[in-house]
């Protein structure tokens, strides 16, 4: 009886974990494509509202759900309280602080920390064209991350029951 528990325990774990990875690859696409539509209403706060940086980040928090919602609320903070550091800085701290808690990849963190060298520097047209470069960047990345999650996503949660049953095979 003891053996059936443990077997049933170890099967069960597996697939734990099968189905957390292959929550991994679902969350991605669905990030990328908040960030998207947070840059996108950005450009717009910035082309007609002409609303300033620290404001546009406030309103863009209260608009997208978290882990991002963190990245442009903090970074509207720090950019308030006026430390004397650069816009660059704090986005660039702050995205790498955020990062961790989301599952995009290094690929969508280094368009943000690029994007993040023009905020608050230049012009309004620079910025936008800089915002639709970014924009235009990650529905690259999500295009190729939703094929990713087509390929990867069943794979991992078929892989955690078969992991599970092959170690309680070897054990028993």
């Amino acid at each position: 009886m003891l053996k059936f528990v443990g077997g049933i325990l170890i099967i069960g774990a597996a697939t734990l974990i099968g189905f957390l990875q292959a929550a991994h690859y679902a969350r991605r696409p669905k990030q990328i494509r908040v960030l998207i539509s947070a840059l996108q209403r950005m450009e717009t706060e910035i082309t007609y509202a002409l609303t300033p940086l620290p404001e546009a980040f406030a309103s863009l928090s209260k608009q997208i759900t978290e882990p991002l919602s963190s990245l442009f609320r903090l970074t509207s903070e720090r950019l308030l309280s006026s430390d004397g550091s650069s816009t660059r800085e704090i986005w660039r701290l702050i995205v790498k602080d955020i990062w961790k808690r989301t599952s995009m990849r290094q690929a969508e963190q280094e368009v943000l920390l690029q994007l993040g060298s023009v905020l608050g520097l230049t012009d309004r047209s620079d910025q936008i064209k800089h915002l639709r470069l970014a924009v235009s960047q990650l529905q690259t990345e999500e295009t190729e991350s939703r094929e990713e999650q087509r390929r990867f996503e069943k794979m991992w949660k078929s892989l955690g029951l078969l992991i599970g049953a092959l170690i309680v095979i070897l054990m028993y």
